[in-house]
């Protein structure tokens, strides 16, 4: 990702938002920036979607550096991209507050999930 002057990544307006026209891609952005990490079993788990299509979306918002994502034993851990433009970490920060209904359910079926992995460090913000 390339940076501008403050070391902000700078992103394409129209790829930023084609990645947010989609629900999926959306609700797992801002799942992100509620819980600061989730790993591909707790997207699963929240939408209720498949692996496959799951790790297509987030193959894609790593891809357009919107999200970042390390590794810790067998899980792999995503998170807002914490070099994102700041009017594009600012879009999803007013859309989360906005539109709290728009993940609620998700949130609720994170919480309700049994085991969720540990993790050794806390999620840079």
């Amino acid at each position: 990702m390339a940076t501008n002057k403050n070391g902000e990544g700078t992103i394409n307006a129209l790829s930023f938002y084609k990645c947010l026209a989609d629900e999926t891609r959306l609700k797992c952005l801002l799942l992100m920036l509620n819980e600061g990490e989730l790993c591909v079993c707790e997207f699963v788990s929240a939408l209720a979607l498949p692996q496959p299509k799951i790790s297509r979306h987030l193959a894609l918002l790593r891809q357009q550096e919107l999200i970042q994502d390390r590794r810790q034993g067998q899980w792999v851990f995503y998170r807002v991209n914490p070099q994102l433009a700041t009017w594009a970490t600012n879009v999803l920060k007013n859309t989360l507050a906005a539109n709290p209904e728009f993940i609620r359910e998700n949130l609720a079926k994170l919480n309700e999930m049994g085991q969720r992995p540990e993790r050794l460090s806390a999620c840079c913000p």
